[in-house]
């Protein structure tokens, strides 16, 4: 009897001791994201100013005002900041700012709105770009925003510094969202997908999906894909697109049946278009001229739907 009452104790104890090493404080719900950022400094004479600041829905305004909408329908739910001033030449510092989104998909999404295709690429989380004034990057379902104050431009070195920092504290979720690998096709132009949270292509009935840009056979156009729950709300999307074009559009050519519907046609806003519904998703091509090109794009996409296990 002795023993077991020391043993029990004991258990418990060393089993207490391995749930709060499996809770590392970055994952919780909580705000503990204020524990990404260095809490002192990041490298040689970069100190931290004050304490991290931490923003939430109601208060991202006032960290952002102006920009904070956009942030919204991608799940956002909190931020931190934190400036880290040169001890050499306090005028100069570094703000880091740290958003937590809904999911990777919405921290890619987010940080598809600044990215462009000529950026200077840096390997840090699941990818990032780095200039003279900022540098961003997006990890798990974080985005990351570093921008110089008091100066026009700063050695990338230094951001470099401060951004594998906090990737350092980031959940190691290195890899792009599952999502775009539909986009993957040879005609995909690298870089330049992004993921809208709402209104893809300005429509309301296309509520959320990825768009890129597409070249193929010296045509220019623009590819994307809407994936819905089920294929019901698949086909309703797509009746929705046919209302709009038979009300709006020129040319409509309709095909298919029931699993797979096709329509060609002239939309007022973005030319010759080809959108297909196929099982749960819409997949498309818009800015078309040679509709046979588009075709050809809308089979490899449907390919890489059937290839895909979720599909």
């Amino acid at each position: 009897m002795h023993n077991n009452s020391h043993t029990r104790p004991s258990f418990l104890f060393t089993f207490l001791i391995i749930i709060m090493a499996l809770s590392n404080p970055v994952h919780a719900a909580g705000l503990s994201i204020k524990d990404i950022l260095p809490g002192k400094g990041f490298a040689e004479n970069w100190v931290i100013e004050e304490k991290v600041k931490l923003y939430d829905k109601d208060t991202l305004f006032d960290h952002i005002d102006g920009e904070a909408e956009l942030y919204f329908p991608y799940g956002f739910d909190a931020m931190a900041t934190a400036s880290y001033v040169n001890k050499q030449n306090p005028d100069l510092s570094i703000v880091a700012d740290v958003y937590r989104m809904a999911s990777v998909l919405d921290a890619f999404g987010i940080y598809s709105n600044y990215r462009k295709t000529n950026n200077l690429w840096v390997a840090i989380g699941a990818e990032g770009f780095v200039s003279s004034s900022q540098l961003m990057f997006y990890q798990d379902r974080y985005f990351v925003r570093l921008q110089i104050a008091g100066a026009t431009s700063l050695e990338k070195d230094i951001f470099l510094a401060c951004a594998r920092a906090i990737s350092g504290n980031l959940p190691a979720g290195f890899g792009q969202p599952k999502e775009l690998e539909i986009l993957k096709i040879p005609a995909l132009v690298p870089k330049s997908e992004r993921y809208l949270a709402q209104s893809l292509l300005g429509y309301v009935f296309f509520r959320k999906g990825i768009i890129a840009d597409a070249a193929a056979q010296d045509e220019k156009m623009q590819i994307f894909v809407i994936h819905e729950d089920t294929q019901a709300a698949a086909r309703k999307t797509f009746d929705q697109y046919h209302s709009y074009l038979k009300a709006e559009g020129q040319g409509i050519q309709m095909t298919g049946n029931p699993a797979r519907m096709q329509v060609i046609a002239v939309d007022p806003l973005y030319g010759g278009v080809l959108v297909e519904q196929s099982g749960r998703y819409i997949i498309g091509a818009v800015r078309v001229k040679n509709t046979s090109v588009a075709k050809q794009l809308i089979e490899q996409l449907r390919g890489r739907i059937n290839a895909d296990a979720g599909g």
